[in-house]
């Protein structure tokens, strides 16, 4: 359904990867694969208690080891009092210094305590054995539930929070309403009310973090590392280290995943403070285990929601609450639950309470649409069970109730045109819906929506002195920014896609952009690479216009090469842009052009999802017979990435509705910190992924393009849990739907 403009040559097709080369045969360069001379290894002590006091550390033992080079702990960070507000939410300076580095208190099972370089992994090893911490041990609490209790162990008391009365894990309170809830109800002629809970999940990249830091007195000290956004590393490194931000320079690597988990930073400051202490370059590298015990996941939650219908299928009324666990410290999504689940629907009537709860684990990171699956599994698995309640097509309610194109939201936002009839018509009539079930199968449907962002952007474009092209962009290339990029460069050029580079560049050698994250980077990089196309074309024209002596408007650009704009301005033969390019030292000089923006004007988008599962009645085991996801992706610049994009998103919406939660122990410790025990879908548990591109055009991109990262992963869930209870007639309320709990539904 991807419908590509007949004028585009190169922007909607299948170009060759630019990194799929390095990526296959092994050159691509990660993070662990940089190394300099002199360095040294650099290694985290962490608490094995969830929840502790710290009373005293003593590294005297570590720091008289044999080739022990420097030991640091939280004191050797600047303090940034908790009682001193700071921006809000995940990226709070206190949390996120806390978070690599303790200070008053042990907060979650695995938090740093201390920090040594050392000559080798095995003696940095035997120094962290040597640190001697006195604790003072106290009550914790890891599930959101129980954190809420009045007799609940409280892990702040500078927490306060308005309208709750003493002491609270409560950090904060958001509310989403219109209409009149009562009344609403009162008209309805059904109403239901559920409670629901999920598992906290991790983002289960590849890569666990890793870097190099060099500290330089007298120069720019250098950041090598892995990260959604090298500028963010930058800026983080620098404010919890307390160095100038223009002191440090963050070189990327390429990112061995990251779906939102590293759009913060964990081990580079701490390896700052290191190599300052040294005065060496300073490697370190979280194992598997460390990524799991302390880097952030996404978060768990509770829910009750109450919904009110009429016969005819028309939606009411709405209340209830979502309760999100934000870690240890505030910053949950939950404001993204209440109100992006219930964005493609007119809801008259509406009152959707957001509680931010802290409890003993990490901090929660980013996760593909943070806070939106959750929230979206909550309402569209109630919306079916409402269609069958109804003896109504669940397709059917879902179009009753669609938002009408230009009506705000409940919460009232515009979301323009999300494609919302298009894309389930385009599940409806896929080939999979006709396929037949057998017994102890179901079909499960949902929709879900994502808000895409905009944000800061910087592009700059080098034209080589033989005609190729260098695009060097600030994002690093998590979803295919680079082949996006080469494919609009080479369309606004009319150049072979070939004749073009891209590259991320470091924090020295482009303008400042914002992290790859919230489906954001196609949109925002391919406005200001346009824009520095434009540029470009714009100097090429003068070039040529200057070698054959007429004015600059009397010049255009089209097919790679300037022409005479009509019959008036002369008979020249066309100037390609590699004879321009050889003459630029004679022209004016190199053709170079560079573009910084906020970007504005993105638009949110839907996606329309459809499964087909079997259950075994005697295990509860549940296989993926069919899926079939449509979304509205705006435009598709290269339709490869994007159909990867909605594949992938289905695939770990997969993990999170069947297998995947992390396990803590009464102690708070985390039990299944490993991808042994934590079961992540591997690629038999899952069928061929079918997906349907819609093609919607946004009219404010040049491109029309929107964003795709996060949509697919918001209504598998629902999808799935839909399937599971059409397939078995029970409905389960609990995320992860793993085999014992759907055993378990079975026999009751």
């Amino acid at each position: 359904m991807n419908v590509i403009s007949p004028k585009n040559k190169w922007i909607g097709q299948r170009t060759l990867r630019p990194d799929g080369i390095d990526k296959v045969v092994g050159s691509a360069q990660y993070a662990a694969d940089f190394s300099m001379p002199g360095m040294v290894w650099g290694k985290v002590l962490r608490s094995p208690h969830a929840h502790a006091v710290i009373k005293n550390i003593d590294t005297s033992k570590a720091e008289a080891l044999d080739g022990v080079m420097a030991v640091m702990t939280g004191d050797d960070l600047p303090l940034l009092p908790l009682d001193v507000p700071l921006p809000s939410g995940p990226n709070d300076m206190r949390w996120i210094a806390r978070g690599c580095m303790a200070r008053e208190k042990i907060l979650f099972h695995g938090h740093p305590v201390a920090a040594v370089a050392a000559i080798s992994k095995s003696v940095a090893q035997a120094a962290l054995e040597l640190i001697e911490v006195d604790y003072d041990v106290l009550p914790s609490v890891v599930d959101v539930d129980e954190a809420m209790a009045a007799d609940a162990p409280i892990l702040h008391d500078w927490l306060d929070t308005d309208g709750i009365d003493g002491p609270t894990n409560i950090s904060n309170i958001q509310t989403v309403a219109t209409g009149d809830v009562e009344k609403g109800f009162a008209e309805a002629d059904l109403v239901i009310e559920r409670d629901f809970k999920s598992a906290a999940v991790h983002q289960g990249y590849i890569e666990p973090q890793a870097c190099v830091v060099s500290y330089k007195p007298d120069a720019q000290s250098t950041v090598w590392s892995s990260s959604q956004g090298h500028f963010m590393v930058r800026s983080l490194t620098a404010k919890i280290t307390g160095m100038a931000t223009g002191d440090i320079k963050a070189i990327p690597a390429e990112i061995g995943g990251g779906f939102g988990g590293k759009t913060i930073v964990y081990l580079e400051p701490v390896a700052m403070v290191l190599s300052k202490k040294y005065g060496r370059p300073v490697k370190m590298q979280n194992s598997r285990e460390e990524v799991f015990h302390a880097t952030g996941p996404a978060a768990g939650m509770s829910a009750r929601l109450k919904v009110g219908v009429t016969k005819d299928g028309k939606l009411t009324a709405v209340e209830g609450a979502y309760n999100f666990q934000a870690g240890c410290f505030p910053g949950s999504p939950v404001g993204r639950a209440c109100s992006f689940s219930f964005t493609c629907y007119d809801i008259p009537n509406a009152y959707v309470k957001g509680l931010d709860v802290v409890s003993n684990r990490p901090n929660v990171a980013a996760y593909r649409a943070p806070g939106a699956p959750q929230g979206n599994y909550v309402f569209e698995a109630m919306l079916n069970e409402i269609a069958e309640k109804l003896e109504m097509d669940p397709w059917e309610l879902r179009l009753r109730n669609a938002l009408p194109t230009g009506k705000a939201t409940m919460y009232g936002a515009q979301i323009g045109e999300a494609a919302i009839v298009e894309c389930i018509d385009a599940v409806r009539n896929h080939p999979n819906s006709q396929a037949k079930l057998g017994p102890n199968q179901g079909r499960g449907t949902a929709i879900g929506y994502w808000g895409n962002a905009g944000g800061e952007s910087s592009a700059q474009l080098n034209v080589n002195e033989d005609g190729t092209v260098l695009a060097i962009t600030g994002h690093p290339d998590i979803g295919g920014s680079r082949a996006s990029t080469v494919n609009i460069v080479a369309e606004k050029l009319g150049i072979d896609y070939r004749e073009v580079k891209a590259q991320i560049g470091d924090t020295n050698n482009v303008g400042i952009s914002a992290v790859t994250g919230g489906s954001r980077v196609t949109f925002a990089s391919g406005m200001v690479v346009t824009e520095a196309a434009d540029e470009v074309i714009n100097i090429l024209t003068a070039r040529a216009a200057s070698i054959w002596g007429i004015d600059a408007d009397a010049v255009e650009w089209r097919d790679g090469a300037a022409h005479p704009a009509g019959p008036n301005a002369g008979e020249f033969d066309p100037l390609t842009l590699p004879e321009i390019a050889r003459k630029a030292g004679a022209t004016g000089g190199p053709i170079v052009a560079a573009v910084s923006k906020n970007t504005t004007g993105h638009m949110g988008a839907v996606g329309a999802h459809q499964v087909d599962v079997e259950v075994d009645p005697e295990t509860g085991t549940v296989t993926i017979l069919r899926y079939t996801a449509s979304q509205d992706v705006g435009r598709a610049i290269h339709p490869s990435y994007v159909e990867g994009q909605m594949q992938g998103g289905v695939a770990q919406g997969v993990g999170w509705a069947l297998n995947e939660e992390l396990i803590y122990g009464e102690s708070g410790g985390l039990d299944n910190p490993g991808f042994l025990d934590y079961r992540m879908p591997v690629a038999s548990d899952l069928p061929v992924i079918d997906t349907v591109m819609v093609d919607n055009p946004n009219p404010g991109h040049p491109h029309g393009v929107k964003g795709v990262g996060e949509v697919p992963i918001v209504p598998v869930m629902a999808a799935v849990a839909n399937a599971i209870a059409d397939a078995t007639g029970k409905r389960l309320y609990e995320l992860p739907m793993s085999p014992p709990k759907v055993l378990k539904a079975l026999d009751d």
